[in-house]
């Protein structure tokens, strides 16, 4: 598999509560049913994207913090989630420590690019999901990535804290990422009832056109439900209104990925 034909994504949106995890978790298990070959990276010192993916770290695993501080390898802590057909390099709570280790290093915005260099050519996707901050960790994917996935909800603040985004995406542009584009922006956890809903969504399309993508992820307990048994909605609950919404958020991001090629 060439290098070429890996794309990097950072899922990213500093406001919490989006379902940001949620999204980069989903998203890498639908692309693995469409039987992609899929990394997710979990950058998140919460680590969700780690116990949503069933995963529980023993006391000698290996996390990225290790990869972040030079002591290890991607390719050897990287872990298989067997039942949704994805590798994941893990996270937990010790990525604090490298975090602060990082705003001290000189070269801090590239480690994590340079730490997935080796992994590109094994895999069609790497999904990395960002913590809800601009922080250094943020930086770190942003840097690495070829692109960047909005997940948002409809509501009143979510175009000012979009902004700012889009301006930080704009200053890694303009300085370390010169090629980093904006993939999408997705709208979560969305209420058709709700009128606000609608009409952030058509402020979206004015501000941001066909980037808006045109699959929308439902309100729906499943999906809430899901991470707790360390799983997918796919994989929880196949039928319910989240799962077929992530499959197709799947399907569109594949299309859209085969218009740039």
């Amino acid at each position: 598999m060439s290098e070429r034909n890996c794309r990097i994504v950072a899922v990213t949106n500093q406001k919490g509560g989006v379902g940001k995890t949620t999204t980069a978790l989903n998203l890498a298990a639908g692309l693995a049913e469409l039987e992609k070959r899929v990394l997710l990276v979990d950058m998140d010192p919460q680590g969700n994207a780690t116990t949503g993916s069933g995963v529980e770290l023993g006391a000698d695993q290996a996390t990225i913090c290790e990869v972040l501080l030079g002591e290890a390898e991607a390719s050897a802590v990287r872990v298989r989630v067997e039942e949704m057909k994805f590798d994941l390099l893990p996270a937990n709570g010790d990525l604090t420590a490298a975090e602060v280790a990082l705003m001290e290093a000189e070269d801090r915005a590239t480690v994590l690019k340079a730490a997935l260099a080796g992994l590109r050519g094994q895999y069609h996707h790497i999904l990395i999901d960002c913590p809800p901050a601009l922080n250094v960790l943020t930086l770190n994917a942003l840097t690495a990535a070829d692109a960047v996935l909005i997940p948002m909800q409809c509501e009143y603040y979510a175009l000012e804290g979009l902004s700012a985004l889009v301006n930080t995406i704009e200053q890694i542009q303009a300085s370390v990422n010169p090629g980093l584009e904006i993939e999408g922006l997705v709208r979560t956890m969305y209420d058709v009832r709700n009128n606000l809903s609608s009409a952030v969504s058509r402020q979206l399309h004015e501000h941001f056109g066909e980037r808006v993508y045109g699959t929308v992820i439902p309100r729906n307990v499943r999906v809430a439900e899901a991470p707790s048994y360390g799983q997918s909605v796919i994989h929880y609950d196949r039928d319910s209104r989240g799962a077929v919404a992530y499959m197709g958020l799947a399907g569109e991001y594949l299309r859209r990925a085969g218009e740039r090629l």
